[in-house]
């Protein structure tokens, strides 16, 4: 209401583009340890003894699995990277309008190759150079629809834009799921495929109404002051601690479906739960537990108590701990035999609201104490953590089966809480620091619509 047309095309576009994203992404690890990387599939892929020999004179020789959590840890880790090459190509060259198209082609072009044995290695590449050009393009473009001096309802519009990334998150796993639970994996990735190709029909068709190009602000021209380094530090500083906790969260998408699929009953009712739903259910209580932790920190706030970024921050690090403390406790609890399925829900939904504490509050704090010189690089950098994050899932997952299961979440239990021991250690200092950058008052709810995106 009252807000540009532009808008509700890229929200759109965004849920098409996040259900294909999502509902693959669910698939990819089971895929790989159950068809794609077994013989008489292995041998089909081009260019994968290259690859193979490759990633082993690094990490050693991996079993199936090891190999496919290494590969999921690349991707996502790739992911989070590209995004910076593709500001700066629209930037500088294409502009934003053409680089979101050839993203959406790129991500349909890999969701289509992902349906063949021999061209998987050419859809990771597409997936990830497509949303290089998408991630941060789109978003780039939903601000530019507004005058700089209209915060408030560029805010709103931010806030009907995370509902389009949050649709996509929820509900792909869910049908790509079960697609490919009755039909087989190459239909999960077919309407993948299908829904990418929507959500570029969406953006084509309301190509007019669009920015084609973010412009740049002018007239920064003040050095960085001592002050401002020490800014510089602390964030990163604040950065390499919540690599921990996104250890202990992002484990979820890689190794968490093995292990369901190796020690839950997943018989409900006479019917099977399909093992990617379980991806849904992070993204869902994200959603439902924005209003709930507004309630907690207005009522926080009046009484004087509400914590502040770090205490959030580590907040969500002791919550990805218990998360992973959940599965340890059900797999001691099951005593060797199947566990009951609600635990690793249980595991799933906590580690929805872990996100929402650490991750949103991390940005909206990046955004507010970054020197103004610096601001969109050092939210780059931000997103540079979880490229770090995930590339050390894929290896720390390699050791799922040289472990006991109850001892590697256990694990995974202290990366987690190793975030949140260094809040408690270095949070007053880093708060101090961080207070001269304009980041003294906690993060508010506006901030948190912004940003719940994986």
């Amino acid at each position: 209401m009252n807000h540009p047309k532009g808008l509700y095309y890229l929200a759109f576009t965004e849920a098409w583009e996040r259900f294909s994203f999502y509902g693959m992404s669910a698939l990819l690890v089971l895929y790989m340890v159950n068809q794609l990387l077994l013989p008489g599939h292995v041998e089909n892929i081009a260019g994968f003894t290259a690859f193979r020999t490759t990633v082993e004179s690094v990490f050693g020789p991996l079993s199936t699995q090891a190999l496919a959590s290494q590969i999921f840890g690349m991707y996502a880790g790739f992911v989070y990277f590209t995004p910076l090459l593709g500001g700066i190509i629209a930037d500088r060259w294409i502009g934003q309008r053409s680089a979101v198209v050839i993203g959406a082609l790129f991500m349909s072009g890999g969701h289509i190759a992902m349906a063949f044995d021999r061209s998987f290695l050419l859809a990771l590449l597409l997936l990830v150079a497509g949303s290089g050009f998408i991630k941060g393009n789109i978003s780039a473009q939903v601000g530019a629809l507004y005058p700089r001096d209209d915060e408030a309802r560029r805010t709103r519009g931010f806030a009907i834009f995370s509902m389009g990334i949050n649709f996509g998150a929820v509900f792909g796993p869910l049908v790509c799921g079960l697609l490919a639970q009755v039909f087989g994996w190459h239909y999960g990735f077919g309407i993948a495929a299908i829904f990418m190709l929507a959500g570029l029909a969406t953006y084509l068709y309301g190509y007019r109404h669009l920015p084609a190009r973010v412009e740049r602000r002018t007239g920064e021209k003040a050095e960085l002051t001592s002050a401002d380094w020490r800014v510089i530090g602390a964030l990163v500083a604040v950065m390499a601690i919540t690599v921990f906790q996104s250890i202990g969260y992002y484990q979820l998408g890689n190794v968490l479906p093995v292990w369901i699929q190796e020690h839950v009953a997943l018989e409900v009712a006479g019917h099977t739960v399909p093992i990617p739903w379980y991806q849904s259910i992070d993204p869902l209580f994200s959603i439902l537990g924005v209003p709930v932790l507004f309630w907690i920190w207005r009522r926080q706030a009046s009484r004087d108590r509400e914590p502040g970024d770090l205490g959030k921050i580590g907040t969500g690090a002791w919550l990805c701990a218990a998360a992973n403390l959940v599965l340890v406790a059900a797999i001691a609890g099951s005593r060797g035999t199947p566990v009951h399925p609600f635990w690793p829900f249980l595991a799933c939904a906590i580690q929805g609201i872990a996100f929402l504490y650490y991750w949103p509050t991390l940005l909206a704090l990046v955004s507010r104490a970054a020197p103004a010189k610096l601001n969109a690089t050092m939210m780059g950098v931000a997103f540079m953590s979880l490229f770090v994050s995930n590339n050390l899932i894929g290896w720390v997952g390699g050791f799922y089966e040289k472990m006991r299961p109850i001892d590697f979440w256990a694990m995974h239990a202290a990366i987690a809480a190793t975030g949140g021991v260094l809040v408690l250690l270095l949070g007053r200092r880093l708060s101090s620091v961080l207070a001269t950058g304009g980041a003294n008052q906690p993060l508010r709810p506006s901030a948190l619509t912004l940003e719940v995106e994986r």
